[in-house]
C-alpha cells in the first residue's frame, strides 16, 4: 500500500519538464546571427537583443563621397537572466555591460542619397563577444 502511494505521489513529479532560466521576451527569439528588424529579437550567446529603434543613421550614402563615414546607433534592449537593459548599440563598436560585450555587426540596407530608409526595411546583426 504503501509503495502504490509513493508510486502515485512521484508520477506526476517524474513528467514534469526542467525548463532552464531564460532571459524573457515577447514571442520566441531569432537564432544567433540572424538579421533582424525593428521588435524582432534574436539570441547572442545566452542573451537576447531586441533593437527597439533608430536613434541615428549618419552614415554616408552609398552613392556619394563623404568627409566623414557617419554612423548608425540602434536603440536596443539586453535582456539576461536576472536583468535587462536598453542601451545605444551603434555600428561597429563594442558596448560592454556586467562582463559581456555586445556588438551591432550589420546593418542593411546601406544609405543612398535618393531615398529614405523605411523603419521596416531595416535588419540588423548583432554579436556578443
Amino acid at each position: 500500500m504503501k509503495a502504490l502511494f509513493a508510486a502515485a505521489i512521484l508520477a506526476p513529479l517524474s513528467a514534469c519538464a526542467i525548463i532552464p532560466d531564460t532571459p524573457m521576451s515577447n514571442g520566441d527569439a531569432a537564432s544567433r546571427g540572424t538579421a533582424v528588424g525593428i521588435n524582432q529579437p534574436v539570441w547572442t550567446g545566452d542573451t537576447i537583443l531586441t533593437p527597439l529603434a533608430v536613434a541615428e543613421d549618419s552614415r554616408c550614402p552609398m552613392n556619394a563621397r563623404c568627409v566623414w563615414a557617419g554612423k548608425l546607433t540602434v536603440s536596443t534592449r539586453i535582456a539576461a537572466t536576472h536583468w535587462k537593459q536598453t542601451a545605444p548599440l551603434t555600428l561597429g563598436e563594442p558596448y560592454e555591460i556586467l562582463g559581456r560585450t555586445y556588438v551591432l555587426v550589420s546593418a542593411t540596407p546601406e544609405k543612398t542619397t535618393d531615398r529614405e530608409i523605411p523603419v521596416g526595411e531595416y535588419r540588423f546583426v548583432f554579436e556578443q563577444r
